[in-house]
């Protein structure tokens, strides 16, 4: 094999980020698409050019037709049709959050390493070069210890998307919908992907809407690394605030504020430095298109052997704290991960 065919089962909205990022790659080609409706399907693969159309998504597995699959279904579907791609032989890119619950996400780690096929959670920030800017600068010392580390994800939920007649997958509670699941765990993942890994303990709050789900989360996560010193960390995802973006790192030496973290990673992205004497520094970023790392990533797994840039441990990471923090919000007290991961 030198070039990897993709398939898409479901034609969601994030779909078009992606197509663009696999036609862009040089060892990639759109392949085949999957709705539950086939009419759906034949309709989305002649809007987007697409070779073939499946109506269901296990016809697609079957077909022979595809090497890797992209899912982006609703969120309570990820961990069911993930594995049904690796027991087909197929590697999977599966968009955030990977899984919903700690029996699902060990689940897909067992059909991994039993078939092993390539599959990584779709972090797609975490694949472009600021983000190892900003771990590289933050390792360097130039903050001097880390003390603190804030993050935020918001965007307004618009009101069709809330009303019974066409409510949105994300205010579905059994769907996996949330503001947490979807925006407060980017936040999430990149405090872990700076830190190391989870938290020692966590504490949450959430607001929540009409259909049950939180609209408004915030966490605080407490973490002891390099021998117990605790660094504090607070999270923020909410659907009832304008779009804001923001990451900052705050040491005993100066601070680091990224306004683009996540998404929307173009010139209007700042990465900036203030040092203790409150003198500013802007750290050049490079430019790349912010869909192809994870694309790329995966073709190195399939076609190369190496391991993807996220692995499953550091989606059971994120998983865990994020079911942590529910739980922390639901009984309104202090959660720790071992005490979560290990059942008491």
């Amino acid at each position: 094999m030198n070039a990897v065919r993709w398939g898409l089962l479901s034609t969601a909205r994030i779909n078009r980020r992606l197509i663009p990022a696999i036609r862009e790659s040089k060892r990639g080609k759109l392949a085949a698409v999957a709705s539950r409706d086939p009419q759906r399907a034949k309709d989305y693969a002649r809007e987007w050019d697409i070779p073939q159309a499946f109506g269901s998504y296990q016809d697609l597995l079957e077909s022979g037709e595809v090497d890797a699959v992209y899912i982006s279904l609703p969120n309570h579907l990820h961990t069911e049709w993930t594995i049904k791609a690796m027991r087909a032989g197929i590697h999977v890119l599966c968009e955030k959050p990977f899984a919903v619950s700690l029996k699902d996400v060990d689940e897909v780690i067992r059909v991994q390493q039993e078939t092993q096929t390539a599959v990584a959670e779709a972090f797609m920030y975490r694949h472009h070069p600021q983000t190892k800017l900003v771990r590289e600068f933050v390792n360097s010392g130039k903050l001097g210890a880390i003390t603190a580390v804030q993050g935020i994800f918001t965007f307004r939920m618009g009101e069709r998307a809330r009303s019974p007649e066409s409510l949105n997958v994300r205010m579905v509670p059994e769907f996996g919908g949330g503001s947490l699941w979807d925006v407060g765990i980017y936040p999430l993942s990149f405090t872990q992907y700076l830190l190391g890994g989870p938290p020692h303990s966590v504490s949450g709050s959430q607001v929540a809407g009409p259909s049950g789900v939180d609209e408004v989360f915030t966490g605080q996560m407490k973490y002891q690394i390099n021998g117990g010193k605790e660094v504090l960390a607070q999270i923020t995802g909410s659907f009832n605030a304008p779009y804001h973006t923001k990451m900052e790192i705050i040491g005993r030496d100066g601070h680091l504020e990224i306004t683009r973290p996540f998404n929307n990673i173009t010139r209007a992205a700042k990465v900036v430095f203030t040092d203790s004497k409150d003198h500013t520094r802007k750290l050049k970023v490079p430019r790349k298109s912010l869909y192809l790392g994870e694309v790329e990533d995966l073709h190195e797994a399939i076609l190369d052997g190496k391991k993807t840039l996220i692995s499953l441990q550091e989606t059971r990471d994120h998983v865990l704290t994020a079911l942590a923090l529910f739980q922390s919000a639901r009984a309104g007290e202090v959660v720790k991960l071992v005490d979560l991961d290990q059942g008491r």
